[in-house]
């Protein structure tokens, strides 16, 4: 999934609770002109000297390259979209860099986003904005079908997921984040969205168990490490 907000309260024994505001937040791409200019520079770049594809070079840019050549080398691998990245990209969630770290999500969320069929990516498309004006019954017929169109693509499941989600469905939501990770450990979309809906389900160690691994993969998710502290400070309470 992919929420910012939107989960349930996390109910205290004298019975307040902590409850997060907000809504849906869905990911969309663009770089600025600037980054867009030097993604384009670094294409020219590699053409002009002979490299096998950007993508290497890319990656390469990524894991061995200064702040700013990092910084542009995000901006072109999320704009090529090549599921041989998204290593590279999850690495770079711990960058010394935080311009680097918010960038290299956002990258993979573009990747993520991608099946490589452009007629899944457009189901897909249609899914998302069903769901995004409140079609829900709609969305997850949408979705379904890109799962059935292509059964390998992770974000299918996710995206039905988070339909669901919102849809309170939570044991089916549940399900298809844990088929999300099955095809892709390090979405921390899936796994931290399978925490919210455990919150829902009120199983706070369920909902302890993954938001831990969502962080684990992505340790700057500062509203989850917020979920984190609020559980293990609820449990800690219980047993005394």
């Amino acid at each position: 999934m992919h929420l910012q907000d939107n989960a349930p309260c996390i109910c205290e024994r004298q019975g307040s609770c902590s409850n997060a505001e907000g809504g849906q937040r869905m990911f969309t791409t663009g770089a600025s002109l600037v980054g867009l200019a030097a993604s384009m520079f670094i294409l020219a770049m590699v053409s002009r000297n002979g490299a096998a594809e950007p993508v290497s070079h890319a990656i390469t840019l990524l894991q061995k390259g200064t702040t700013s050549e990092r910084r542009h080398a995000i901006e072109v691998l999320a704009q090529i979209g090549d599921q041989r990245a998204a290593p590279a990209l999850a690495q770079a969630l711990r960058d010394n860099d935080a311009l680097v770290r918010e960038t290299a999500e956002q990258a993979l969320w573009s990747v993520w986003h991608r099946s490589g069929k452009l007629d899944v990516d457009a189901r897909l498309h249609d899914g998302l904005m069903a769901m995004q004006r409140g079609a829900f019954e709609e969305a997850v017929a949408i979705f379904t079908e890109v799962i059935e169109m292509a059964p390998d693509f992770a974000e299918g499941y996710n995206k039905r997921a988070t339909t669901y989600y919102l849809m309170q469905e939570y044991e089916k939501s549940i399900r298809d984040c844990d088929k999300t990770i099955a095809l892709n450990s390090v979405h921390f979309g899936a796994l931290s969205g399978a925490g919210l809906c455990y919150l829902g389900l009120r199983n706070l160690p369920k909902a302890l168990d993954y938001f831990e691994r969502a962080i684990a993969v992505n340790p700057n998710m500062q509203q989850i490490q917020g979920y984190v502290e609020e559980i293990k400070k609820f449990l800690r309470d219980q047993s005394t």
